[in-house]
């Protein structure tokens, strides 16, 4: 009978005896079928591989900022694209009822175009003097901050009207929605701008973000009128508007719809097709540039 040897080619009696005879002192040692089992080793990160996880957490962590960022930012402008929206519904609901547009100041009641449209659409009644300037609901815009040092007695208002077009305060005629002459301490602008008056709806730019802004790029804000003349930077003015929704602007224009144009076009084209969307005659008016 043929003895059966195990696969290193000695007697199990052997191989046994080998084993309780000569312990293996170092598991490093120990062969199987050929192939040396070696104890692993407990090895931390090296500095090089530490500084490479903490740069790769680092620009994760910017990007989640970043991202996070400019989702708080896009919540803003759509909230205010919205407030202005709801402004243009009741423009047109005050414009149809009344034939004509909101005086920029009625010399009648002494409220601007705010009051008249928060009276007659918004709520049916105005809000408080303890509120004036217009600081709540579809009168705030989520991303207009009023700077802490801001002068108690100067309004600081997140929406104006085009009430004078591409007119300027030393014009007598208004070229706007807001009366047939532009506002000063010594006259009222009305009569009224009839609904007929406006030869462009679509293109008429109507309501939108607090800004006046000239062609030598400063911009005022916090205004009650949406306006193209010069003007001066107002305790970082030019800064705030342009960071309230990234160097642009939100706009409904007369018929309703909503545009969010770039200060850069509101304020500094030259071209007649931007100057036109000013003027409820929607002509340019370039000689009235500065």
């Amino acid at each position: 009978m043929n003895t059966i040897l195990p696969f290193n080619g000695k007697s199990p009696a052997m191989s046994a005896a080998n084993l309780l005879v000569q312990p293996y002192q170092n598991l490093d040692q120990m062969e199987f079928d050929g192939h040396r089992f070696k104890e692993p080793t407990n090895k931390g990160f090296s500095l090089v591989e530490l500084l490479v996880v903490i740069g790769i957490a680092a620009v994760l962590a910017a990007l989640l900022l970043t991202g996070l960022s400019q989702a708080k930012a896009r919540g803003r402008r759509i909230q205010c694209v919205n407030n202005v929206r709801q402004l243009g519904i009741a423009l047109q609901g005050y414009v149809t009822e009344n034939g004509a547009y909101p005086l920029a100041i009625d010399p009648g009641h002494g409220e601007a175009w705010m009051a008249l449209l928060q009276h007659g659409q918004l709520s049916g009644k105005a809000l408080s003097v303890k509120s004036y300037p217009y600081a709540e609901g579809v009168w705030k815009c989520p991303a207009a901050n009023k700077p802490s040092d801001w002068p108690e007695r100067r309004g600081y208002n997140s929406y104006g009207y085009n009430w004078d077009g591409m007119s300027g305060p030393s014009d007598t005629h208004s070229l706007g929605l807001g009366g047939h002459f532009v506002w000063s301490g010594a006259r009222l602008p009305a009569p009224a701008v009839r609904e007929s008056e406006v030869a462009s709806p679509s293109d008429m730019m109507a309501i939108g973000d607090g800004f006046i802004g000239g062609d030598d790029g400063l911009v005022e804000d916090g205004t009650l009128m949406l306006g193209r003349t010069s003007v001066n930077d107002y305790d970082g003015s030019t800064k705030r508007a342009h960071a309230r929704h990234q160097s642009k602007a939100n706009v409904v224009c007369c018929d309703g719809h909503v545009e969010s144009p770039t200060l850069l076009f509101l304020f500094r084209d030259t071209n007649g097709a931007a100057l036109a969307r000013w003027n409820r005659d929607h002509l340019p008016h370039a000689e009235l540039l500065p």
